[in-house]
This record gives structure tokens, sequence and C-alpha cells, in this order.
């Protein structure tokens, strides 16, 4: 008894032709991927790219990227400029960009106070424009970025310049009705409009320290907070048109 029919020996051909034919093209999948495996590092390397366009250095690749700038009237240049941003990119890479891309600009990294550790840098500048700062952030699989450059030549001409060791803060009243803040057990009383035209603003040098201030606008509810200032920083707390308290605004 036959248990295969004469004409199933044809399939059987065909199959031996398949297996061929898959080896070959096994052989020849193999012999392609050995000439482009060296290209792999490249497609997935942490080199990153600068970005002609950006304002401060910052890689073409990126999750986000924003860039503010702080300026005052009459000086058209700012004076203080920060990118923030998120790079889907090893800390190490991303440190190993700044470092190559900032001595490119001129940037000088100062040693003192520096961290660079496996999930945080941070790190202090000179640029030829001021005081910098870069602080890396590992978190998940990105690293953020935030940069500031600051100009001094700027905040020279704008007057609101540090003197050597003390943070400024200056006071703007963009009210109709006189403002009187109590600082450091100071006070003053900004007429209405003060600061809106510089340099009418009063400006206080203070240590490093965390200040409690106070305001009083007439026909206002009075208003108590604190403010912290760091030595080199300089700051504006403006009471708005409607006599309300803005959120302190860093300037340098």
């Amino acid at each position: 008894m036959r248990t295969v029919r004469p004409g199933a020996q044809a399939p059987a051909r065909w199959l031996a032709l398949a297996c061929g034919l898959f080896l070959l093209t096994i052989c020849m999948l193999a012999a392609s991927a050995s000439s482009w495996a060296p290209h792999l590092p490249r497609l997935f390397s942490g080199e990153l790219t600068p970005d002609p366009d950006a304002t401060l250095p910052a890689p073409t690749r990126y999750g986000f990227r924003g860039t503010h700038t702080t300026t005052m009237l009459g000086v058209e240049a700012p004076l203080r400029t920060k990118l923030i941003a998120r790079i889907p990119a090893e800390l190490s890479d991303v440190l190993a960009f700044y470092r190559t891309e900032l001595g490119k600009l001129g940037w000088q990294e100062q040693h003192d106070g520096a961290v660079v550790a496996a999930d945080r840098v941070q790190l202090a500048f000179v640029s030829p424009l001021g005081p910098a700062a870069l602080e890396l952030v590992r978190k998940d699989s990105s690293t953020s970025v935030h940069l500031v450059q600051r100009n001094q030549d700027a905040a020279t001409r704008a007057r609101v310049m540090p003197r050597p060791g003390l943070a400024a803060l200056m006071f703007t009243n963009l009210a109709d009705k006189d403002a009187v803040f109590t600082i450091d057990n100071r006070t003053v009383t900004l007429p209405a409009r003060a600061g809106k035209e510089r340099p009418e603003a009063p400006l206080f040098h203070l240590p490093s320290g965390k200040y409690a201030y106070a305001l009083k606008v007439e026909g206002c509810p009075d208003r108590d907070t604190t403010i912290e200032l760091l030595a080199g920083d300089a700051w504006d707390v403006t009471v708005g048109p409607d006599g309300d308290l803005w959120s302190p605004l860093q300037l340098y």
C-alpha cells in the first residue's frame, strides 16, 4: 500500500529549492549586515550637534527648549539670557557638548564650587559678557539644561549692577498712587509711576539673605512677603498699574 501518492514528489522538490533559496538569502543578509554594522554606532551615537540658530549654545536634538531674556528700558542688549532645555541624551554627553561649545565662545570654566556627579552638574563660567552658570540634571531618559549668561555692561548702563559682594534690589511703582515699601528696617515711598522711566526707581544693595518686605498702597490691602537674595544678583519688585504686587523679576 502506498502511503504517498506519486504526485507528492513534486512538492518535495520545491521544498528543497525553497530551503536553498532561504539559506542563500540568509547568507546575503549576513554579508550585507557585516558591511553595514560599522555604521550602527554612528546612527545611535551620543554625539550632539550644535544648533546654529540658538541664542545660547544648544544641540539640535531636544525634547523642549526655551530662551528667556531680561531687558531694561533704554538698554538694547539683554541684561540676562537664560536657556532651559530638555535633551534626550546622557548627562555625560550633554556635559561634553557644553564644555566644547562654551569653550569655542571663550567661556572659562571655574573650578571653585564645581559639582560633577553622575546625575547632576553645576559649573560656573566667566564669559566675555560676564558671569555665567550651567546646571545639568539627569532625570528619566533625558538631561535638563539650565544655562544663564549675564551682561555686566548692560547691567551697568541700566544702573542695576550690584556692588561687589552684595545683591541689588530695585522697587518700581507703575500705579497711579504712592506705594510705601518697607524692607530691612528701611521704608521708602515711591511716588505714583516712579520707576517707569529710569533712573527714578530706588535701588537697595543688600547682603545675601532672605528678606521680608511690606507694601502699602492706598485703597489696596497691605501685603507682606519675602525675597531671597544672593550676592551678585539684581532683582526688581514692581507694583502694577492696579496696585497689585507682581512676582519678583531677576534682572541680572
